[in-house]
């Protein structure tokens, strides 16, 4: 998958939450709260997507994302998400509109022009990453995730 193709799956994304569907093999009834930390956001006004994948076949793929959350940052450099997972593996992709126009911008090779971000800190170079690359296994309460922001 190229930056290309990361680039327009996360700027063709939805305001709705898609079904929060659970992978295969994971517990429904199993949850456990994640905190999500993204710092060093490049706008403390603009608003922060915060993308959850965890269908490995599905990560960066439109709509395929398990939901999606828009956080505003009020102000401050860094948003903190607190969320309740589903237990299994887990990857989040980050963006942040800083023109607000609900969109990725990107160049003209569909490389993106605003900061985004992986979880694992996953910062690709000539292609998006894969699943493997981002997850993080959710299975029991306290899990942080910190993730900064690449301007």
């Amino acid at each position: 998958m190229n930056l290309r193709k990361l680039a327009f799956l996360m700027a063709a994304s939805s305001p709705l939450l898609a079904s929060s569907a659970s992978a295969a093999g994971d517990n429904p009834s199993g949850t456990s709260s994640v905190t999500v930390v993204v710092s060093a956001l490049a706008s403390t006004k603009s608003a922060v997507k915060l993308y959850f994948y965890n269908v490995r076949d599905k990560f960066l793929q439109h709509g395929g994302y398990a939901f999606m959350r828009v956080i505003q940052p009020g102000g401050q450099q860094q948003i903190t998400l607190p969320i309740n997972l589903p237990n299994g593996e887990w990857a989040v992709a980050i963006t942040q509109d800083t023109n607000n126009n609900d969109k990725l911008d990107k160049n003209f090779v569909g490389i993106p022009t605003e900061p985004y971000a992986f979880s694992n800190n996953v910062r690709p170079k000539l292609a998006a990453p894969d699943f493997n690359e981002c997850k993080f296994v959710v299975n029991g309460p306290g899990k942080v995730v910190n993730i900064v922001l690449k301007k």
